[in-house]
């Protein structure tokens, strides 16, 4: 049965959807020469998930593969005789593919910015999926070369344990959840190879690792209600695993860690109190919560959201505390006309509460504590890659470009909320350049960020 619209619970809700980010000027740098120092970069292979695949706007997509941190790296690289760093691209022409959740058939292609109609008939700007120019046939056709086996291993939604997985590419491990359509498609051996064999087989003579946000991620996406957290014992086993085979035959690398959701804007764009009403608006709720007996009120102006929490009373509702998450997902139609978040409880789904952030962050907070510590007793470099989200998160200035986090218009996050654009790829890039630098004493040039775009508008 199709609801009514609620026209008397307007939400205002603004998520700035312009970018003014200029630049005026050349920007001048002072641009060592190159030395290697102890690198040697003839045989780089990039071991990691989303970021490290070169993922962004919700899809792998040819463009945003082709600036990914670790292919940016690889280019750095050649100024100190490095070696072909393969990639496993997309077509060019293709609109970018990402597996449809729990759908084995479909895949969805990449977002772009379009301007929209709202439920209430206001047109702005937002993210918009494009039609996928593949079917999920895509997966199925192996292109892995023996000649030029692939550099950039960096496999979208890969977890620690996932890395060392014989069969990871074999959808006879589907029921078991270790399977991967983006691996089978590169696998040398669909059936008994793993991303680390795959790596280890080039006999790599530098890495990089930046492995472990999808270890809690999943859970964090689904609201807390699927998905599990990585034991911990079981991560810094994995890590070991991992960093001793690659390190077995002499190679030095750079190991990055994790960062903090809070530094997502897929979690903090919506405000928890993103509910705004006027007085007669808050006495009519009001009038249907007070007989209830709980602590929910409303008041002019904004108000926390109304969410599900099956242990916050009798009710089983409750509404949100400042340090809780709504998430970047959520029908914001059903919330501006259809009372999500007011009189419907908003669902578990789309929120992340207080001790669902809490056990997301000390899991990450251990993962970074053994990451860090497997780079230090392996004399690898370690990029604080947590410090540098939140970085941006606060906000930074790159050759009087100003850059933040906001969803959109801060010019580091891609349309997914989740993964960098190109600017923020370049940025990225750096720190790794910079760990490089200090830990093998090498003058490895860093990149010019502002050769790179952020958002594309209309």
């Amino acid at each position: 049965m199709k609801r009514k619209t609620n026209s008397f619970l307007p939400i205002t809700f603004l998520i700035p959807l312009t970018i003014g980010i200029m630049i005026g000027c050349k920007p001048k740098f002072d641009i060592p020469t190159p030395d290697n120092g102890s690198v040697d970069a003839s045989r780089y292979v990039a071991i990691g998930s989303y970021i490290t695949a070169g993922y962004a706007d919700g899809a792998l997509y040819y463009e945003a593969q082709s600036v990914s941190f670790a292919n940016l790296l690889a280019e750095q690289f050649k100024l100190i005789d490095g070696g072909n760093f393969n990639i496993p691209f997309v077509p060019q022409n293709s609109n970018g593919v990402s597996v449809i959740a729990g759908n084995t058939i479909s895949i969805n292609a990449k977002s772009t910015l379009v301007n929209k109609t709202d439920c209430k008939g206001i047109t702005a700007l937002g993210p918009l999926k494009l039609n996928p120019t593949e079917n999920y046939g895509f997966f199925s056709a192996n292109i892995y070369n023996s000649s030029a086996p692939f550099n950039n291993l960096g496999i979208p939604n890969t977890k620690i344990f996932h890395v060392a997985f014989k069969g990871y590419g074999d959808v006879a491990n589907n029921p078991s959840g270790n399977f991967n359509p983006f691996y089978q498609r590169i696998a040398s051996n669909f059936a008994t190879s793993s991303i680390l064999s795959d790596a280890v087989n080039q006999n790599p003579t530098f890495f990089s690792l930046l492995i472990g946000s999808e270890d809690v991620m999943g859970f964090a996406l689904s609201g807390g209600i699927s998905d599990t957290i990585t034991p911990l014992s079981r991560f810094n086993n994995h890590v070991d695993t991992i960093i001793n085979n690659l390190t077995k035959n002499g190679a030095k690398g750079v190991v990055g860690n994790i960062p903090d959701i809070s530094s997502l804007p897929y979690f903090t764009t919506i405000p928890y109190n993103g509910l705004t009403i006027d007085q007669a608006q808050a006495d009519q709720l009001n009038s249907l919560y007070t007989p209830l007996g709980i602590n929910i009120t409303f008041t002019v102006g904004s108000n926390p959201f109304v969410i599900i929490d099956t242990a916050a009373n009798f009710f089983g509702f409750r509404q949100m505390s400042e340090n809780e998450y709504i998430l970047l997902n959520v029908p914001l139609d059903s919330v501006k006309c259809y009372s999500y978040g007011s009189l419907i409880p908003m669902p578990n789904k789309y929120v992340l509460t207080a001790n669902e952030i809490s056990l997301v962050q000390t899991a990450i907070a251990n993962y970074n504590g053994k990451l860090s510590a497997a780079a230090q007793l392996k004399n690898l470099a370690f990029v604080d890659v947590n410090s540098f989200y939140k970085q941006i998160k606060t906000g930074m200035v790159y050759n009087g470009i100003s850059l933040n986090a906001q969803f959109v218009k801060g010019g580091v996050f891609s349309l997914d909320g989740l993964q960098l654009n190109p600017v923020g790829q370049a940025l990225l890039t750096n720190e790794f350049i910079k760990s490089i630098n200090f830990m093998y004493g090498s003058t490895i040039p860093q990149v010019d960020v502002t050769k790179y775009k952020g958002i594309s508008f209309p």
